[in-house]
């Protein structure tokens, strides 16, 4: 695990996506709807179909930024970062339900989404809902990754200000992230420290 300013040379970058970490796929349950927690970008842009969403807490992780991105926030030279989930605390988030007979495209989407590099371990967590108990798949951030990393404030607001990837600023991931949470009525306060950093 990488702390304060220590950032990977591109080189390292590169060689996590050349020479990803292979992870299992986790198994689906038989003939049944499942569900899939959502922390970051898949709560206001999940990109598969789904049959319902509710509000879910995570216990056991908390929302960070601590992947570099070189890809979809960043490049090798110049990495964004985004978020994961770390050891400790709790997680607000939502679960989107996966109807059965979706349930291997969209496992397909959400490995070819998430799973390039192998920065994920894709676990079933337990997690707390308004409707009860409920069993969800979660991609949680490996500490061991060479992607992974745990830096300060303003280190991690440099990296946000300075990464622009494939799918846009990361600045913008971390401003629509915030937003579509307060719309939930959920106030992250890291997120909130981040952007008065970036004013």
């Amino acid at each position: 695990m990488r702390h304060c300013n220590s950032i990977p040379d591109p080189d390292t970058l590169v060689r996590s996506f050349t020479e990803p970490v292979r992870r299992e796929r986790p198994a689906l349950p038989a003939d049944r709807d499942w569900w899939v927690f959502g922390y970051g970008s898949l709560m206001w842009d999940p990109g598969f179909p789904f049959g319902e969403a509710h509000m879910a807490l995570l216990r056991g992780f908390h929302r960070r930024f601590c992947v570099y991105s070189f890809r979809y926030r960043g490049t090798p030279e110049q990495p964004g970062l985004v978020l994961g989930l770390a050891p400790g605390g709790s997680c607000r988030g939502m679960i989107f339900r996966v109807v059965a007979e979706q349930g291997g495209a969209v496992l397909d989407y959400l490995w070819e989404r998430e799973m390039v590099t192998g920065v994920y371990r894709p676990l079933w967590l337990p997690v707390e809902t308004p409707e009860g108990p409920r069993q969800a798949l979660a991609f949680v951030a490996d500490p061991k990754h060479d992607q992974y990393c745990r830096l300060d404030p303003s280190s991690t607001a440099a990296l946000i200000r300075q990464g622009i990837g494939q799918r846009g600023p990361c600045l913008d991931y971390l401003i629509n992230t915030d937003r579509h949470l307060r719309e939930l009525g959920i106030h992250d306060r890291m997120l909130g420290q981040l952007i008065s950093l970036l004013e």
